[in-house]
């Protein structure tokens, strides 16, 4: 079946999304303006390399290997595959892509799921925080997120260590349902202490990420997987955050998409509070219960 979507003059069919995709996961942005250059995907395995070093603005030897490797892919059938690993594909035209994700300037062109991907359409609070993470989170989540998981909200958040794992589990623990973004493909497990998780939350909740299954942890990989936790949840919860964090990454993208941030106060002596304090001194809200976000949010019941 090929796709046409409005506002674009090309045309596709998944299986030639996923080849050009597990070749060059471009994000959306770049996809429309390689679709506007030429009629139908289909058309790329004739495009000189030239031409695609012009319209996605890459190098003469990336755009080479990029036409090579794709015709190459073109002979199999990667839906078919990522079925067979219980991978579920879901292009930016297939009804379970968070239309949140299209007011970020590159939404992602595919995600790729595992778990139960009716998830997506529920709704959703993101919990982040140091990978230092102490108790002191783990005493926040606690008071955070039942009321949270009590209003059928999802818990989100990137499936690192320290907080990342500690809202997840939080959220198992109290009987909800959570979600995970990685930032790698699913034919790696990363961090490997949270491979115990990773696979509880595969079977029994959800995991996403934007790239290719054999696309392994990159540090650059991290700050784009943060904009699609902001970019799917309704607020951000932070727990703890030293001044110079990833974290605040995050809270950024939030920021710019209108998101509300809840930040838990911190010790003034905490490093891993220097950064939660700093937001609430440019203006985010300070919260010490779930009630209070459900309050905030207009949910509380």
């Amino acid at each position: 079946m090929r796709r046409k979507r409005s506002g674009s003059v090309g045309s596709f069919s998944l299986n030639e999304l996923l080849a050009l995709h597990y070749v060059y996961p471009l994000p959306l942005n770049k996809f429309n303006k390689l679709l506007k250059e030429i009629p139908s995907l289909r058309d790329l395995h004739v495009l000189s390399p030239a031409k695609l070093e012009t319209i996605l603005q890459i190098s003469a030897e990336n755009a080479e290997k990029i036409i090579t490797n794709y015709k190459r892919l073109l002979k199999n059938n990667l839906c078919a595959a990522y079925n067979q690993e219980g991978i579920h594909v879901i292009p930016f035209t297939d009804s379970n892509y968070p239309r949140s994700l299209f007011s970020l300037v590159d939404p992602p062109t595919v995600l790729y799921a595992k778990g139960d991907v009716s998830l997506l359409k529920k709704r959703k609070i993101a919990i982040i925080g140091s990978r230092m993470a102490t108790g002191y989170t783990w005493k926040a989540l606690e008071a955070i997120v039942p009321p949270l998981i009590e209003n059928d909200f999802l818990i989100v958040s990137g499936l690192a260590k320290g907080a990342d794992a500690m809202a997840h589990h939080a959220a198992i623990r109290y009987g909800g349902k959570t979600i995970g973004i990685l930032g790698n493909g699913f034919f790696h497990i990363y961090p490997k202490e949270n491979e115990l998780l990773a696979r509880e939350m595969e079977k029994n909740h959800l995991l996403i990420t934007e790239f290719p299954p054999y696309a392994g942890p990159r540090k650059w990989h991290f700050p784009l997987r943060n904009r699609i936790i902001s970019g799917i949840s309704e607020a951000i919860v932070v727990t703890e955050a030293a001044r110079k964090s990833g974290t605040l990454i995050t809270t950024d993208h939030a920021l710019e998409h209108g998101k509300e941030i809840f930040v838990v106060p911190g010790p003034i002596d905490s490093k891993l509070s220097e950064g939660t304090n700093q937001l609430l001194k440019e203006g985010a809200i300070p919260v010490w219960s779930g009630h209070q976000i459900l309050d905030e949010l207009n949910l509380f019941f």
